[in-house]
């Protein structure tokens, strides 16, 4: 399996949401700044979170993302399921066609067991348990909303002295 960017992105950012979960909604511009992901590219991965109700969104103000269901609901298979990230060490993507003729490497079976050990554990491990497992290395969970830059400090031309 090659784990992408795509998929540890967005099991990271699900932490940093799981661990805010009971501080209300939290904007990808927080998650964006304390991961430092680009805002866009989680914005892609929470649209696909979104579509698999692992999250929900509130706009306005004060709105931002939640968790779609319960930390303990929702497993690491989830999430990066979700954002298309596949889970497959075959280099045939389980089709069986590995070789140039279409026919089955010798070593299929070694890879699609594998495939289904990794399922298997990432299956077992759910967001409650990472998150947990951040407050017990002691992650401290700040409840300040994002600090803004600031902007630069305004001209004024005379005629409004």
């Amino acid at each position: 399996m090659r784990l992408t960017t795509k998929g540890r992105f967005a099991v990271t950012a699900m932490i940093d949401l799981g661990l805010r979960q009971n501080s209300g909604p939290v904007t990808l511009a927080a998650i964006s700044q304390r991961q430092q992901i680009s805002l866009s590219y989680l914005e892609q991965l929470f649209g696909k979170l979104r579509r698999h109700e692992l999250v929900e969104s509130t706009r306005g103000p004060g709105g931002g993302y939640t968790l779609g269901r319960k930390a303990s609901e929702i497993t690491v298979a989830d999430i990066i399921v979700s954002v298309d990230e596949p889970i497959d060490a075959t280099q045939c993507g389980g089709k069986e066609n590995c070789l140039s003729d279409g026919g089955r490497c010798m070593t299929h079976e070694l890879w699609a067991s594998l495939n289904s050990r990794m399922v298997e554990f990432l299956d077992s491990v759910t967001l409650q348990k990472l998150v947990d497992d951040q407050l017990a290395k002691g992650v401290v969970v700040e409840n300040t909303p994002l600090v803004k830059k600031p902007s630069s400090p305004r001209l004024w031309s005379s005629r409004f002295a």
